[in-house]
């Protein structure tokens, strides 16, 4: 299936796989060589990893962590903000966000390419698991699945837990999103046998090409690198699988970051091919909305 090369819409777009370097001001020099990097290549987009910052501190309930907690517009957007005005580049960001006393999200932010705060997205699907106590830090989102415009298109950005949930990418493609992004923290338990550690990653490369199939839209997930302790249990911790990758809007894998390894993931893709595959496969003109009610339902006893 080709697209019209007459009505190509091609953008570069970037993934900073990376690990966490320690304290917050060397993974700010780290995320800036990342922006850099991207802008020399040319690239239109850059996606970080989420609560980019600094580690992955759900891995335990600690009241000392809310202190990280940054309020949006905040210190953060402004550098980033700044970032990408100097080199033209829309970027998307991901902070815990301190929106009023004892209130808190994990947000994706997203910096237009003049610098200006595009919109944000607050994580709707909150974890509960050994290793991700993510509902001791983080309220449920309340922004609902709204596509963010940008000067490259309407940008469908949602977070890590999310991205095991199609209708978040549906409700995103039902609004008009262009592109399905995934800020991501995921890592395997040590304990788990290699069998296991495989079933996982492969699970969780699978469930995201659903999504993009399914909604005929190109799909970026963005995850950590790198081991991070568990302070609050010797020995234990979680081994993040980083993978980054790129699909289209077939599932086609048109990049892939390794799992082990720190990586800025280029690739391009043509926004305007997700026309020539809907219209192939026509599953929005098929969806039987009459007949979906009980999807509202928790479970249908």
């Amino acid at each position: 299936m080709q697209s019209n090369p007459d009505s190509a819409r091609v953008i570069k777009l970037a993934l900073a796989q990376d690990r966490d370097h320690g304290d917050a001001e060397t993974n700010r020099g780290a995320i800036l060589r990342h922006i850099e990097e991207a802008a020399q290549a040319g690239c239109g987009l850059l996606l970080l990893q989420e609560l980019h910052n600094g580690p992955y501190f759900c891995q335990r309930e600690s009241m000392m962590e809310f202190d990280r907690a940054e309020p949006v517009p905040g210190p953060t957007t402004e550098w980033l903000g700044e970032a990408a005005r100097r080199h033209g580049l829309v970027i998307v960001g991901s902070l815990f966000e301190r929106r009023a006393p004892g209130l808190y999200h994990n947000t994706a932010v997203v910096l237009d390419a003049d610098g200006r705060l595009a919109g944000c997205y607050r994580k709707m699907h909150i974890p509960d698991d050994p290793g991700y106590y993510e509902k001791y830090y983080f309220t449920p989102g309340d922004l609902g699945f709204t596509p963010i415009d940008t000067a490259i298109g309407q940008l469908g950005v949602l977070v890590c837990w999310d991205q095991w949930f199609p209708e978040a990418a549906r409700l995103m493609a039902l609004a008009g999103a262009e592109l399905l992004l995934y800020p991501t923290a995921i890592g395997w338990d040590p304990e788990d046998s290699p069998a296991e550690q495989a079933r996982q990653r492969e699970a969780w490369m699978t469930v995201q090409r659903g999504h993009a199939i399914a909604n005929g839209l190109p799909l970026l997930a963005c995850n950590r690198v790198g081991f991070e302790a568990d302070t609050s249990a010797p020995g234990g911790g979680s081994q993040f699988w980083g993978s980054s990758f790129v699909c289209g809007p077939q599932g086609e894998l048109l990049a892939r970051a390794p799992e082990d390894a720190p990586a800025l993931l280029i690739t391009e893709i043509d926004l305007n091919h997700s026309e020539q595959v809907r219209r192939a496969w026509p599953f929005l003109r098929d969806r039987r909305i009459d007949a979906y009610g009980d999807l509202s339902r928790r479970f249908r006893d």
